[in-house]
């Protein structure tokens, strides 16, 4: 399902079933080798998601949670590999949008959420530009109107000293 965050929208699907997030892959003609992030409605959902948060990673959290910044932190061995394309960090993150975090919420469990678009493809804002990619590739789409951002999230390696920025964004 397509969700939207305050970023772009997101193709969401059970983070930790491994048939789930395959159909995310194979919806957006996304190669395994390219990892996805998992998103968290609030910081309890990473007990069993992710091993020790070290204290920066924790102010980090505090300071821009919800937001448009992605940890990378170590995985336990509940995430599939298919999330991290088989590396030892999972990206997590909180998004800001208030429908995306209800629904976080209310599936009750950690959402892998990519770009919701063909991979290679501009990254969609509205709903409609879901729909230009994955019309019938999908289950759904919830149209909460346009993303505020339209730029994905900064992605940070909080496991590296000095940390280390893999992407820029909001």
């Amino acid at each position: 399902m397509a969700l939207p965050t305050e970023t772009v929208y997101g193709l969401g699907a059970h983070a930790l079933d491994p048939a789930a997030v395959e159909r995310i892959f194979a919806a957006k003609q996304r190669p395994a080798w390219d990892p996805v992030i998992v998103h968290v409605a609030n910081l309890d959902t990473l007990t069993g998601l992710v091993g020790e948060v070290p204290v920066h990673a924790r102010r980090l959290m505090h300071a821009f949670w919800p937001g448009p910044l992605t940890l990378l932190l170590k995985r336990t061995a509940a995430v599939p590999d298919a999330v991290t394309a088989g590396r030892a960090l999972v990206g997590v993150r909180m998004p800001a949008h208030p429908v995306a975090l209800e629904l976080i919420r209310l599936a009750g469990v950690p959402v892998a959420a990519p770009s919701a678009n063909l991979f290679g493809h501009t990254s969609p804002t509205t709903a409609d530009h879901v729909l230009e990619d994955l019309d019938g590739r999908i289950d759904a789409v919830v149209d909460a109107g346009p993303t505020g951002l339209g730029v994905e999230s900064t992605v940070i390696d909080v496991c590296q000293s000095p940390m280390l920025i893999y992407r820029p964004g909001r």
